[in-house]
């Protein structure tokens, strides 16, 4: 049997302050994007799903706990997730602890057409400095940018830049890395110096401004995949446009 594919978010926002009402916020953007679509199943240590009928109560009481339970719609043959963590000051950019959102998503043509919308929505709903979408496969490939050493040579595949831990990243603003889909606050394009009218005319092609100010860049027309010698060309050339993208310089 095939494994179904899917596409995979993550956001990184500030931490929880109580119930701040943006974990909810994010769930919520997922269902505006994903018509018919209702998060309101949790899913038991055993693996049963749970129908949550007061489910904003519900998470609002697991919210004000520092928690973001994992939440899904409840369909087997169409799984869609979406779950938070903490992430210590000692682990973040910055030296600022954060909070993370993930969320799953199949990768078919619905999954596709909606991703962005998606990704806007939980981001915005988060308040988050950055957030990013890739193919499974891809995000696995990718990781492996990351230098896990400041004193040893670290080679990625594909030609691809080494990136440094998000601890060694002078800012939350500032992305960790590139996806195919990218989120960029206004606080994160400010960072790395988007967007310019010149350089960047292409990338605005395929950009939406967000009601914060923050941008939806696509970096490429379908999902990303590195074995298409077009995308690993536009990753590349957008990793050497924002040089400030996982650490690798300073912003002036």
């Amino acid at each position: 049997m095939t494994k179904r594919r899917t596409l995979i978010f993550i956001v990184y926002a500030p931490v929880l302050v109580g119930n701040d009402g943006r974990t909810l916020a994010a769930v919520r953007g997922i269902e505006r994007a994903l018509s018919g679509v209702s998060l309101e199943w949790e899913v038991s240590e055993e693996g049963r799903l749970i129908a949550l009928p007061q489910r904003d109560g519900w998470l609002a009481e697991a919210t004000a706990r520092g928690e973001f339970p994992l939440l899904c719609n409840g369909d087997e043959s169409y799984p869609v997730t979406v779950w938070g963590s903490g992430r210590p000051a000692r682990l973040s950019a910055g030296g600022q602890a954060q909070f993370e959102v993930h969320a799953k998503l199949p990768l078919d043509a619905v999954g596709i057409a909606a991703a962005a919308e998606m990704l806007e929505g939980v981001a915005e709903g988060a308040r988050a400095f950055w957030g990013r979408v890739l193919p499974d496969g891809v995000a696995s490939e990718m990781a492996k940018q990351i230098r896990h050493s400041m004193d040893q040579p670290h080679v990625p595949p594909r030609g691809l830049p080494a990136l440094n831990l998000p601890q060694h990243i002078p800012s939350p603003a500032i992305p960790h890395h590139l996806g195919w889909l990218n989120y960029w606050s206004a606080a994160a394009a400010q960072a790395i110096g988007f967007p310019d009218p010149v350089r960047d005319e292409d990338l605005l092609s395929r950009t939406r401004r967000t009601a914060t100010g923050g941008w939806v860049v696509r970096l490429t027309e379908t999902p990303l995949e590195l074995d298409n010698p077009a995308h690993l060309t536009a990753l590349l050339r957008a990793y050497e446009r924002f040089p400030e993208i996982g650490g690798r310089v300073t912003p002036g």
